[in-house]
């Protein structure tokens, strides 16, 4: 069953959609083909990735709520989920929708991983034509040189230096500053170090992590990576400036977002 799901959604289409695009772009370039895949994945989750640029930047918004919730019911776990629950709510935002596209796009990497390192059981630049829909032809010609320079089955650093340059640009403008440690404030704040190390984890060892993983892998993961953060980027700025712009004028942001929740 698991491998009926694999092969259905996953692996299939993936390298379906390589050959295809290795027979369409001059000279057979697998790297070429991995872009305008990613670009053709990318287009089919871009509900699901307008939604988590969406809820990373009502994120911002309703921050200053989210902390009065957390001061208020800081002894009362109970209160404090639902308080938390009804503010995202009327927000209309999803904590989880960055997680869930993520989960998804796992399986897509690890396919495209093994169209490229493998083709199935026929490593590229040969063609398992068994795998192949009956729409798909048969390239003439493939070449493994991305541009002519890059061998795409093998490691590059500088498609990971991008992979990893392109995260971070991405993370700065989808992630909110970390809010500064109150001079005034001589208590522990164990919650507030705790989220300003995970900011500044995500914001900088995550692009660090994305580079060491795109170099380990291949220049064909590392490519994906660099393309994807590219429409990642694209899609926070079109999200902040047109995507959202009518739906956040009537919506959450046409009032306060406060959620009361009796004590």
């Amino acid at each position: 069953m698991f491998n009926s799901i694999w092969h259905t959604f996953f692996f299939d289409p993936v390298y379906n959609g390589l050959v295809f695009f290795i027979d369409v772009v001059p000279g057979g370039d697998v790297g070429v083909a991995i872009i305008l895949t990613t670009i053709v994945v990318k287009t089919l989750l871009l509900p699901f990735s307008l939604k988590a640029a969406y809820t990373q930047m009502m994120m911002k918004k309703i921050e200053p709520e989210m902390k009065e919730i957390k001061e208020k019911f800081k002894d009362k776990r109970e209160k404090q989920a639902e308080a938390m629950m009804k503010l995202y709510k009327t927000a209309g935002v999803n904590p989880f929708s960055s997680i869930l596209l993520l989960f998804i796009q796992i399986p897509i990497i690890i396919a495209l991983y093994f169209s490229v390192a493998r083709g199935g059981g026929v490593p590229l630049p040969d063609i398992n034509v068994d795998l192949l829909y009956s729409f798909v032809p048969v390239p003439d010609i493939v070449s493994m040189l991305f541009l002519g320079l890059v061998d795409i089955a093998e490691k590059s650093w500088f498609l990971a230096f991008l992979a990893g340059a392109t995260q971070f640009v991405h993370t700065r403008l989808s992630m909110p500053a970390p809010a500064p440690k109150d001079p005034n404030k001589t208590e522990p704040d164990f919650k507030g170090d705790f989220a300003r190390s995970m900011n500044m984890q995500m914001r900088y060892v995550m692009p660090v992590v994305i580079f060491f993983v795109a170099y380990s892998i291949s220049a064909a993961i590392a490519l994906y990576f660099f393309v994807s953060n590219l429409t990642a980027i694209a899609q926070e700025y079109v999200v902040r400036s047109k995507g959202y712009k009518d739906h956040m004028k009537d919506g959450p942001d046409s009032g306060s977002n406060t959620v009361a929740v009796k004590d």
